[in-house]
């Protein structure tokens, strides 16, 4: 609060307290969209079923890692680039065993799932110097999951610019880098990254 020189006092907003886009409550709406979701599993049309699963194919396929930019494996899961990147260097993050949440893997495997995130968000720092990261979970084909059978976390490099005026009117993005150059810059600081972090070689 502060006052005025008329000695009003007043409300000064605050940007933490304040929405980007002010908010239209709409709870009958869940009702609506629970329906639906009942009418679609009677009548045996839940979610889209046939979508590739490419994290399990590269998973079966340990000799086609280099063709595949599977850049770390284990015995348990790898990281590997993004055949379709929202920036240059965006990592993805799978256990081997295909689950569509975190909640259905084993406590030892969820700890190494989030090691595993751990080391794409070092590899990422090391090879790149990114300006910032987004790192998490597309959870649910409404989610944004591209494989929802498959959990899968993503580590994506960001710069100051990295979005401009030809995603916003163009709708695309340009990768300013090879796959194969970002790929080689992981893999020479895989080594190191492992070695900070405690991970035993795949």
């Amino acid at each position: 609060m502060r006052r005025d020189t008329s000695g009003t006092a007043k409300k000064i907003a605050s940007p933490y307290t304040q929405s980007m886009h002010p908010n239209l409550w709409a709870p009958w709406r869940m009702a609506y969209i629970r329906d639906l979701e009942a009418r679609a599993a009677e009548a045996g049309a839940g979610a889209p079923s046939g979508s590739p699963n490419f994290l399990a194919e590269y998973w079966a396929h340990p000799e086609r890692d280099e063709s595949q930019f599977v850049v770390h494996r284990d015995a348990k899961g790898m990281v590997l680039l993004n055949r379709y990147p929202y920036t240059n260097g965006h990592l993805l993050v799978a256990l081997g065993e295909a689950r569509p949440t975190i909640d259905g893997y084993s406590p030892a495997d969820r700890a190494h799932f989030w090691r595993l995130m751990e080391l794409a968000m070092e590899l990422c720092r090391r090879a790149l110097d990114p300006q910032g990261m987004n790192a998490g979970l597309n959870l649910g084909r409404a989610g944004g999951a591209g494989v929802p059978e498959h959990l899968h976390g993503h580590v994506v490099p960001r710069w100051a610019g990295d979005t401009n005026f030809m995603s916003v009117l163009g709708e695309v993005r340009v990768i300013p880098d090879a796959l194969e150059h970002a790929y080689g810059a992981y893999r020479r600081h895989l080594p190191a990254a492992r070695a900070h972090l405690g991970l035993a070689a795949g």
